[in-house]
Order: C-alpha cells, then structure tokens, then sequence
C-alpha cells in the first residue's frame, strides 16, 4: 500500500437519497463503491463530457477540501477528528435547486436563509477541525489556483486554509458538470431540471458527514468512512486507507 503521505483526504457531504441516486446515476459512477453506473438509453451523448470532472470526485459537497496529510500526522488522526466532530451535532434540512455557477451546474441552497447558516457553521466547522492534519500545498496547487484569478478575500483563505472557498467565500454546491459551453449548459440544465422535479418539494436532510480518499495520484475519489451524527459509522470502498479509532482505548 502506498504510504499514507500520498493519499489525499477530504470532508464531503453526502447527498442522502432520493438525491443520491439521481446524482450518481447522472454522474455514472457510485462514490461510496466505485462502481461504474450503466446510463439509461436517454441519456444524451454528451452526458460523459459534461460529467467528467465531479465524476472522479464522487457525488458530493465540499466541506474541507481534499489534501495530504502533514508530516507526524498519520490516517487514523483523521478518524479521531471526524468522530469528534460529529459528536452531538444535531441534524438539519436545505432547500436545493439546480443552480448555474459560472460555467457548471450543481446543487446549491435555495431561498434557504437558515439552512444556508447551518450548512456554513458546519462548513466552517470542518476546516478548522481537520485543519492541523493538513499538509501545506505545493506549489504546483498554489500556481493553479492563483491562475483562476482569484479576488482578495480567496487569496487569504487560499494562504490561511490552503483552499480559496471556507468560511466567508465559501458556497455550498454539489457540482454536477464540469464547465461546459453555454449552448450545452443550457441543454444540461433543462435535463436536470426535469430529473428532479419529482423531488423539487422535498427538504434534503444532513445528518452525516464522510471521508473521501485519493488513494494514488490520479486516481478517483472514494469513500472511506461515514459518519452519522448520531455516532453510527459505515465504510465505504475506501476504508482500508482510514484506520478505525472505534476500537482504541486510551492508555
């Protein structure tokens, strides 16, 4: 196994069904597996192009974005922070609608004043937990992201947090296409529109937050562990890359 040093972590939210079929069937991949998802018959030609980007991520939300642990810092420190904070949160709703960001499509919240202040406390919450496990970024991440053209307030959370969206720049979204052209996007959106109206009404719940793992450069993005606010965890394809601390007693 590639040592741990290499992996690449991040806290993501989840989408609970009936949001996390929809969204892994139109990404054509499952995060919690791996597993390849077979498209229906209407799925437009396209649809491989535009998923592209959020598919090797896995379906979720950024809460504290995906990077490589600290020298001293080792995978089961990951567990223990996440376990910590979850501990007596309480769960909550979002309202969510297909929304335009820029170039992409995703998720976001919607005419949600509370959720919104929620999902951000608990955004916000991640970063500075698992924070102190954090490698600083290499300057090939840094070059890249400067080159987005970032605007002042995402350069500071960019030198502070190693990655320009937490706290006061940070948007909840769970991307569902990568940047594609307007004509497309337009396309795009009418599709995902239509897939979710069903369950346009309905109020997503959160009430987990789970580990992802990079395990080699390149390579996909998996789940490792979930953590459910009321203590009960469930591993995902990933968990060998995040060591367990359910088990462990102090000395």
């Amino acid at each position: 196994m590639t040592h741990p040093t290499a992996y690449r972590y991040a806290v993501y939210f989840r989408p609970p069904e009936p949001w996390g079929q929809i969204g892994r069937e139109w990404l054509g991949r499952c995060e919690f597996t791996g597993a390849t998802i077979a498209r229906g018959d209407n799925a437009p030609d396209r649809l491989d192009d535009w998923t592209g980007a959020p598919r090797r991520y896995g379906l979720h939300a950024t809460l504290k974005a995906p990077f490589r642990l600290r020298d001293g810092a080792l995978p089961i420190d990951v567990d223990r922070a996440m376990r910590a904070l979850v501990a007596q949160r309480d769960p909550f709703d979002i309202n969510i609608a297909v929304t335009r960001l820029r170039r992409f499509l995703a998720w976001c919240i919607h005419a949600d004043a509370a959720g919104e202040s929620a999902m951000n406390r608990l955004a916000g919450d991640a970063v500075a937990a698992l924070d102190p496990l954090r490698a600083p970024i290499g300057d090939e991440e840094r070059a890249r992201r400067l080159a987005t053209g970032l605007s002042a307030p995402e350069l500071a959370m960019l030198a502070r947090w190693g990655y320009p969206y937490a706290f006061d720049t940070f948007k909840f979204h769970i991307s569902l296409t990568g940047h594609i052209d307007t004509a497309e996007l337009d396309d795009a959106e009418r599709r995902l529109v239509s897939l979710t109206l069903p369950i346009a009404n309905l109020r997503m719940p959160v009430q987990a937050l789970a580990v992802y793992v990079q395990p080699e450069p390149g390579t996909a993005f998996v789940v490792a562990r979930e953590y459910d606010f009321s203590g009960v965890t469930r591993d995902g394809a990933g968990h060998a890359y995040l060591p367990s601390t359910a088990s462990v007693t102090a000395p």
